[in-house]
């Protein structure tokens, strides 16, 4: 068995040097992605920092209406944020709110097409499915490092590693609703003269929304699960001072702001969730 341990298979080494040649070669196209990130993640803060917090929580009640109609909602998010402001943590929520809005904007731009090429596309859906496993699986610490060396530190490598870990699950179940329309309704609109654009747009998009929208709710909850991580390369948010607690062993704060990402959570959740009949 000597020969085996003594020919090593060099995966660190390829995978070293495929990310040297990037960092090399795409050193302009790395710079202008971060650059425009960097755009973006200060836009949206903008958004949440410049108004007084209650106008901030007024819309989100009010989106909170129009999404679920329900005034029951509507109170938990407006309690849930008013709870967030009473335990000092407004600014760090704002700032994990625009990693995870940043992150779900990206992830879904790129898995919904991507889903519905996969869909169509059955061999390309075989060929990217060990590709999907490997993101999902691979240890997300792993991810931090060639993001560390193609952005440095900050949001932006947080926001990259965020993507990378997130975007499986809206590939996923796009790929899952567009692929589970009944043959029916296709030949139907079909049969009206339809096109191939008419057949997605008035027969796929409707039937596979359900199972969209849950992409969208999982790609939420797991970019708010980032959270903590995203902290270690130097993103702001309420990882900060959780990570602050692990290092002096401090369950005051530890348990205070973990708890802060629960409600953050529960208040995405609820906002997202499908209105239910009564």
């Amino acid at each position: 068995m000597e020969w085996l341990y003594s020919h090593k298979i060099p995966v660190g080494d390829w995978a070293s040097a495929i990310f040297e040649w990037i960092r090399w070669n795409l050193e302009g196209a790395l710079d202008a992605m971060s650059i425009t990130i960097e755009n973006i993640i200060d836009g949206i803060l903008w958004l949440l920092h410049t108004p007084h917090p209650l106008i901030i929580i007024a819309v989100f009640v009010a989106i909170t209406w129009i999404l679920q109609r329900s005034w029951k909602t509507c109170l938990l998010v407006g309690v849930g944020f008013l709870f967030i402001l009473n335990q000092g943590y407004w600014r760090e929520t704002t700032e994990s709110l625009t990693l995870v809005l940043s992150s779900c904007a990206v992830c879904m731009a790129l898995g919904v097409p991507v889903g519905i090429a996969a869909a169509h596309r059955p061999r390309l859906y075989a060929v990217m499915r060990p590709i999907l496993d490997l993101m999902q699986t691979l240890p997300t610490f792993v991810y931090l490092i060639p993001a560390i060396v193609f952005f440095g530190i900050g949001m932006v490598p947080g926001l990259i590693a965020t993507v990378v870990f997130v975007l499986p699950a809206p590939i996923r179940l796009t790929q899952l609703g567009i692929s589970s329309t009944p043959p029916t309704l296709v030949e139907a609109v079909k049969a009206f003269g339809g096109t191939k654009k008419d057949v997605l747009l008035k027969a796929e998009l409707p039937y596979a929304m359900p199972q969209i929208m849950t992409g969208l709710n999982q790609t939420i909850m797991l970019a708010l699960s980032m959270v903590v991580i995203s902290a270690l390369v130097g993103a702001d948010g309420l990882g900060v001072p959780v990570v602050r607690a692990l290092n002096q062993v401090n369950t005051s704060l530890g348990f205070e702001s973990g708890f802060v990402i629960v409600v953050v959570a529960i208040i995405l959740d609820r906002i997202l969730n499908r209105k239910r009949e009564n």
